[in-house]
């Protein structure tokens, strides 16, 4: 366990989304990126209403009219921040990164936790108590839109041990913040 935080404050950027399907590893790379980064974590699982939960866990997909209040609420935990804050939130699609943005008022920028349908399965079925089941798999990866070029994000591959994938996530958002300032 590393003690010593990566970088000061003011080069970190001050709301993350950690997005993927599910199985990407959005809690378990959330609470190692908070602690590496001096950060709070919030698992956007904590943030859905109770019928949501009902419905995955019955197998049924969720709508985007289903999402909206969940994604809402997402963006309003990230509008005023007392430090960074890391939020796990699917953010499948681009709508829906757009409406977190819009909800925060504030720059956010979304870390795409990225891997195989292949990983992703395995990891789905070696997870215990999870209300989210294997057989929602298809309906994450057909509805996820990958972050575009213009987009404040950056994507890794979820390949790797825990600690690599953190160093290397926390090393991208250095240098994102980095050629955003070089940008302004």
């Amino acid at each position: 366990m590393s003690m010593a935080v990566s970088r000061p404050r003011s080069e970190t950027p001050r709301r993350i989304v950690l997005m993927g399907v599910a199985g990407s590893g959005k809690s378990a790379v959330g609470a190692a990126l908070a602690a590496r980064l001096g950060a709070r974590y919030l698992d956007g699982d904590d943030l859905h209403p109770q019928a949501n939960i009902e419905k995955m866990s019955r197998g049924e997909p969720l709508t985007d009219e289903d999402r909206w209040p969940w994604l809402t609420l997402v963006g309003r935990k990230l509008a005023k921040p007392e430090s960074i804050l890391i939020i796990g939130c699917s953010a499948l699609k681009r709508r829906y990164r757009d409406h977190i943005r819009a909800e925060a008022g504030a720059p956010v920028t979304f870390v795409h936790l990225a891997g195989s349908r292949e990983l992703i399965t395995r990891r789905m079925g070696a997870r215990a108590r999870h209300f989210m089941p294997t057989s929602l798999i298809d309906s994450q990866f057909s509805a996820l839109e990958p972050p575009e070029a213009d987009e404040s994000a950056v994507t890794v591959d979820i390949d790797a041990p825990l600690d690599v994938l953190v160093g290397t996530i926390a090393t991208r958002l250095e240098e994102a913040t980095r050629d955003d300032a070089g940008n302004g």
